[in-house]
């Protein structure tokens, strides 16, 4: 039986992460990050467990070359902390979740063995004592949080030497114990400046010379904070807009500039980016820019969030448009404004009594 390959990219810093900040959102924030390392899986490893912040991938009966793990070592790391650079330049979320994320560090561990499998449920999984040993390695020595660590077995199955350097790996020695047994390894740490991360697609630049059309304000006794969580999350638009068929977007991801979703309106599909302008520091900004809608060449509407104090605050929506032929602008002024106020309206509304039954549902619980 010829050795395989054991693989654990490992989130540091999830615990802390999890207990200290928003509990949905932090979910959604590692979710991405694990969905980012899978796709960065150059050597089409099979992945056997999803361990909570970690990965635990395998490659049976075969080790790639020095070259080609370390390429996908890389490959990992790159992936990391480009999309922890997008969290960083396109965050729009005020919670701690999406605001001490770029904090989150990465960990590889990899080792090789001879596997033996378990098989639960129909599903085959890696059992012995390189798997437990794999596992083990995750709890060692080194005083970093940003490394790559490769068993001493391992590195001599790809004739990796101690010596070896490179612009990204700088290799040194290591030793930790094990119920009496040692296991040596090398390991690297990992400068992420030496990284060539990938490039951040810009989002949208919207500008406007001119004053919204419309603007539209509320005054609602809640926290600016859980009132910005109800209308960036997509996943409470149903509750408080009306007359749309679904929303389409991705769940596992935390709001923030670039983002898509897609309404879906008696079978018509309108796209719609996120967006920000800039506001005071005290403020929350949502924005939304589209130009699905038929009768505007352009349309971006804005949440603008004023904390009154710890348990209200103002919202005012601020709408630009912009529409080219006479027709489009005609059509605007009779009947699109009228309406689109009176929508805008109506949806806060509804708001007001979705925050309100909820106030009354957790009080009634308590």
């Amino acid at each position: 039986m010829s050795k395989s390959l054991l693989f654990i990219p490992d989130i540091s810093g999830y615990t802390q992460f999890i207990q200290t900040t928003e509990v949905e959102h932090s979910q959604h924030v590692i979710a991405e990050l694990l969905e980012v390392l899978i796709a960065a899986n150059t050597e089409n490893l099979q992945l056997a467990e999803i361990e909570g912040d970690a990965l635990f991938f395998y490659l049976e009966n075969a080790i790639p070359s020095q070259e080609r793990l370390l390429a996908l070592i890389e490959s990992m790391f790159t992936a990391f902390y480009s999309h922890l650079k997008k969290f960083e330049t396109h965050r729009i979320c005020p919670c701690n979740a999406c605001a001490t994320a770029p904090n989150l560090k990465l960990k590889i561990i990899a080792h090789s063995g001879k596997l033996q499998h378990l098989e639960v449920q129909g599903r085959r999984k890696p059992f012995g004592q390189e798997v437990i040993e794999a596992h083990r390695l995750l709890k060692n020595s080194i005083e970093h949080d940003n490394y790559v660590l490769i068993s001493r077995s391992l590195a001599l199955e790809i004739q990796l030497l101690y010596s070896y350097s490179s612009k990204l790996f700088r290799f040194r020695k290591g030793e930790d114990h094990y119920d009496g047994k040692g296991i040596a390894y090398l390991y690297s740490l990992i400068e992420t400046d030496n990284l060539s991360l990938i490039e951040i697609p810009p989002v949208p630049n919207v500008e406007f010379e001119f004053s919204p059309q419309l603007v539209v304000s509320k005054h609602f006794q809640v926290a600016a904070s859980e009132l910005y969580e109800l209308i960036a999350n997509f996943g409470y638009r149903e509750s408080w807009v009306k007359g749309v068929d679904k929303f389409e977007y991705d769940h596992n991801q935390v709001t923030r500039e670039g983002t898509m979703h897609q309404c879906v309106i008696n079978g018509n599909v309108l796209d719609f980016v996120t967006v920000v302008k800039p506001v005071e520091d005290n403020q929350l900004i949502y924005g939304e820019l589209t130009h699905s809608l038929p009768i505007f060449d352009e349309l971006c509407q804005f949440f603008i969030f004023d904390p009154i104090d710890a348990n209200s605050c103002q919202v005012r929506i601020e709408v630009f448009w912009k529409a080219k032929s006479i027709f489009k602008k005609a059509a605007i002024a009779l009947f699109a404004k009228s309406t689109f106020r009176k929508g805008l309206q109506k949806s806060l509304n509804v708001l007001e009594n979705y925050l309100l039954q909820k106030q009354v549902n957790v009080t009634t619980s308590v």
